[in-house]
């Protein structure tokens, strides 16, 4: 099956700490079209805290999905490029897809 690349789009997702089970996840960052408890399907990479510190910021290309009828969650495909975000990069991307509303 083809991957459909017009459904992906550009998200910035950051790593955390789930309070509940104590495990590094990743969430998509406040301020965008997406809640901030929305699941992130992606590489295990992006949660391995010897890689990358807790905090660490990520530009990645996903796509809002749900596995036959389930939860919706964020899809990253593991063969798309992902790239770390300083501060000032994500300030310029949340600035650009800033949502106005009339």
């Amino acid at each position: 099956m083809a991957r459909e690349t017009w459904a992906y789009r550009e998200v910035a997702v950051e790593s955390f700490v789930d309070p509940r089970t104590g495990q590094v996840r990743i969430r998509p960052v406040s301020g965008q079209a997406y809640a901030t408890s929305l699941r992130v399907q992606c590489a295990r990479a992006l949660s391995d805290p010897e890689r990358y510190p807790v905090g660490t910021r990520f530009l990645v290309s996903a796509k809002l999905t749900d596995r036959q009828g389930g939860a919706p969650f964020l899809f990253v495909w593991h063969g798309d490029p992902v790239s770390v975000m300083s501060k000032a990069a994500l300030t310029r991307f949340l600035g650009e897809r800033k949502r106005l509303r009339l």
